[in-house]
């Protein structure tokens, strides 16, 4: 008999070291399913975030600094069109601006990246499982917090992303985004109560899965797609299946899609997302090899 999800056989003798311990894969009679194939797949219709013009007299390294952090106060996602890309130096000058560049150091990424901390997103790949190299592919990627494992304090607060060239997947792959806060609404109480006490098993450094911060709901967490999730709950007198039915009810609020939005690159639009305040992912790209690869650059920035 197929279940949605299963706990762990370890879970009795880990309620005897005061935590309970189990595992959640999705079944595919979750409800989370089918929004996701279609959000993911382009078959959702969704809005585009506004974009504020800035012309070459405006965009200096002040003027553009001042409009990201007006945006970012407001909205925890910054949207500007610039005229043409930012140089990589101004690049990494903006991000110095608003807090530290994060290294990438994967040695499955280095290929694509530059000066330390610029990854080029080049979309040079065929679809493919291997989880390092989606984001130079053309999949989907799934909804996520980034660096959903990392201690809280490693996070990095803002995504920073400059299209070089949006290629020929301009009505595809695009970058989805979605309010943790309208999220944290369709959740019940019950539900982010047994969040905030879940985190991931093979990641003990990171912060729960639902935090309240500064009066509110911030979610550390990514679909795992059909891959297993282990997890530990810090209360040793959970119902383990109540905790998956947390996980299932997170992943069904994630891909209702009334709140998302989806950007459509286009060369020089600049996007700031703040990594407490949306879930993001990508939608997927074109079936057939563009004869122009999209280009993203991407900072992250703590």
């Amino acid at each position: 008999m197929e279940q949605s999800a299963f706990a762990s056989s370890e879970a009795i003798g880990a309620a005897a070291r005061d935590v309970t311990h189990g595992s959640f894969r999705a079944a595919r009679s979750d409800p989370h399913l089918a929004p996701r194939e279609r959000l993911l797949g382009n078959a959702t219709p969704l809005h585009g975030p506004t974009a504020a013009t800035l012309g070459e007299q405006e965009a200096d390294a002040r003027g553009v600094h001042q409009e990201i952090t007006e945006q970012l106060w407001r909205q925890g996602l910054a949207v500007v069109q610039l005229d043409q890309p930012l140089s990589p130096h101004r690049f990494m000058t903006l991000g110095d601006g608003l807090g530290t560049a994060t290294p990438e150091t994967d040695p499955a990424v280095q290929p694509f990246v530059q000066d330390g901390v610029i990854l080029n997103l080049r979309s040079r790949h065929a679809p493919t499982a291997e989880v390092s190299l989606q984001p130079f592919a053309r999949n989907s990627l799934s909804l996520h917090s980034e660096s959903s494992g990392a201690a809280a304090s490693r996070q990095p607060r803002y995504i920073v992303l400059l299209c070089v060239n949006p290629g020929d997947d301009t009505p595809h792959a695009r970058t989805v985004l979605v309010p943790m806060r309208e999220v944290a609404r369709r959740l019940s109480p019950r539900t982010l109560e047994l969040l905030s006490h879940t985190g991931y098993r093979d990641s003990p450094a990171a912060p729960p899965i639902a935090r309240h911060v500064d009066g509110r709901w911030v979610f550390s967490f990514r679909d795992f797609l059909d891959q297993e999730l282990r997890w530990t709950h810090d209360r040793p007198d959970t119902d383990p299946e109540a905790v998956n039915a947390a996980l299932r009810e997170l992943l069904t609020a994630m891909y209702t899609p009334e709140e998302a939005i989806a950007v459509r690159w286009r060369r020089g639009l600049l996007v700031v997302i703040d990594n407490t305040y949306y879930f993001h992912g990508r939608t997927a790209g074109a079936a057939t090899p563009p004869r122009q690869q999209r280009h993203l650059q991407r900072l992250r920035i703590r």
